[in-house]
């Protein structure tokens, strides 16, 4: 009897097929910008490499292609005297998953909507509201502390009788707090620590089992250079750990304790607009995805009241 591959790869890989929220590395997230501006975010990201999987299990040699674009808009605002920013995003996606069920190869395709993402964004200490007039007159180094809540909503493509999928079918929520402590002039190092939590998806596959997961510590240290005013480059690392699932009460060997590495470089195109490139790979990967990624974005700003020149 032949096993088909959807049907036996690890739910950790499956339900998160895009992306998986603790491997994020983000320089510079809580950095104090002015009130009521607006930004429009564009990016595409490519990601490809295997998954370490449960060695009882009858597949080997997992592997993966995902290609995404996805478009957001930020606004930042005064919050109680306080710089707080919102942020919406929406990814579309292309995956394709293979592997060796015996001495077969098999693969599957996926192509749509991925989760959409939410993130609001509060910096309590160093970086009061301000507008750009305001700011342009105290532009001083100062050290911030900040907190921010992401959302992950199950607003993907799901197919509740298919393991593959490009959506989770599930709420995750991430509360975070941040430093981002200047060095000199040109040297900034950023720390964030939170945790993803999830709600239960109550039609996994095939489409009746109730699948759980455990919470899932995230931090990432980011240590960045400004090459002048406006560029700058950073290395980048974060640690995720936890996660593990269970199926109908069934505990599953998924629970992650994983490391990434990663670099980041901005370079302006113009007064209000920047491209931003990164990549980024697995250094110690417990279980879970093992990928190399490769991103580049654009955005470009603008204030109400003040105009472009």
């Amino acid at each position: 009897m032949s096993i088909r591959l959807p049907s036996i790869i690890l739910p950790l890989f499956i339900v998160s097929c895009i992306h998986i929220s603790g491997q994020d590395l983000d320089p510079r997230a809580y950095i104090r910008v002015p009130i009521k501006m607006t930004t429009l975010v564009s990016g595409l990201v490519y990601s490809y490499g295997g998954v370490v999987s449960d060695p009882t299990l009858p597949v080997k040699n997992i592997k993966a292609d995902v290609l995404s674009g996805s478009v957001g808009v930020a606004h930042s605002f005064n919050l109680f005297g306080l710089s707080a920013q919102a942020l919406v995003a929406l990814p579309y996606s292309h995956a394709k998953v293979s592997g060796e069920v015996g001495d077969q190869q098999q693969s599957v395709t996926r192509t749509g909507f991925a989760d959409m993402r939410m993130r609001l964004s509060v910096l309590f200490l160093g970086a009061p509201a301000a507008t750009l007039p305001q700011m342009m007159k105290d532009n001083s180094r100062k050290t911030i502390l900040g907190a921010s809540i992401n959302m992950v909503t199950p607003t993907g493509q799901f197919f509740s009788n298919k393991l593959i999928n490009l959506g989770a079918n599930r709420w995750a929520f991430r509360p975070e707090l941040a430093l981002s402590q200047p060095i000199g002039k040109r040297y900034m190092f950023d720390l964030y620590t939170g945790v993803w939590l999830f709600t239960d998806n109550a039609t996994f596959y095939p489409g009746t089992v109730l699948r759980k997961q455990d919470p899932m510590g995230a931090f990432q240290a980011h240590f960045s250079y400004n090459l002048n005013t406006f560029a700058w480059v950073a290395v980048n690392t974060t640690f995720y750990t936890g996660g593990a699932s269970t199926l109908e009460g069934v505990a599953k060997d998924d629970r992650q304790s994983n490391t990434r590495i990663g670099i980041t470089a901005v370079v302006p195109t113009g007064k209000l607009s920047s491209l931003k490139f990164a990549a980024s790979t697995g250094a110690i990967v417990r279980i879970g995805q093992d990928f190399t990624t490769f991103s580049l974005g654009w955005q470009t700003s603008w204030i109400k009241g003040i105009k472009k020149k």
